[in-house]
Order: C-alpha cells, then sequence, then structure tokens
C-alpha cells in the first residue's frame, strides 16, 4: 500500500527536537502546501507575509500567534487563518505541534 492512500496519525508524523523547529511537508502542489511543524518551547517564526491565505491547526501544546499586531494564544485543537498579505509571527509557549495549510489558488 502506498503512502498516499495508508490512514496516517498525523501528530506521529514529525517529531520535537530540543532547540529547533522541525518541519515534514505532506503535500506540495500548484494549488497549495500541506505542512507539519514541531517547535520546541521559545522557537519561534519571525513575522513576515506571504500572498496566499493559510491555516493553523494545533494538535498539541501552546502558541502564541500574532497577525497584523493581535496576538491569539492557540492551544490543542484550535485554528487560525492567517490572511494573504497580512504580517503574521508564531512563537512557542511550550512544545506544540501544528499543521499549516496554505492555500495559492
Amino acid at each position: 500500500m502506498s503512502t498516499e492512500t495508508k490512514a496516517q496519525y498525523l501528530i506521529d508524523l514529525v517529531d520535537y527536537q530540543e532547540g529547533s523547529v522541525v518541519s515534514r511537508t505532506l503535500m506540495q502542489k500548484d494549488a497549495g502546501t500541506v505542512t507539519l511543524f514541531a517547535f520546541d518551547k521559545g522557537e519561534s517564526l519571525s513575522e513576515h507575509t506571504t500572498p496566499f491565505d493559510a491555516m493553523v491547526y494545533v494538535f498539541d501544546g501552546k502558541a502564541e500567534v500574532t497577525i497584523s499586531g493581535h496576538p491569539t494564544i492557540l492551544e490543542k485543537g484550535d485554528t487560525i487563518i492567517m490572511p494573504a498579505d497580512k504580517p503574521h509571527a508564531l512563537e512557542a509557549l511550550e512544545k506544540f505541534k501544528m499543521m499549516l495549510i496554505m492555500i495559492k489558488s
């Protein structure tokens, strides 16, 4: 059975690594991408913009996502949309895992 047709537990497809942000791209198409991330506590992504809408879903842990200067605390089970062309940043308040779905078209 190929990986594409095998059921998988997403949270287990990316592991924590001390002092790092670990990512694993599951799908990369012209229309968008699906990427899993594992952040160690205190790790972050600095403020940036993208020309595409993106959705974050938190599998585990706790993070602060700031969009256009407005911080939001996300915990297990939470999701947020990061609109295209709006500055956003992310900081791990504790170890956390997330899925990022970016829609390009």
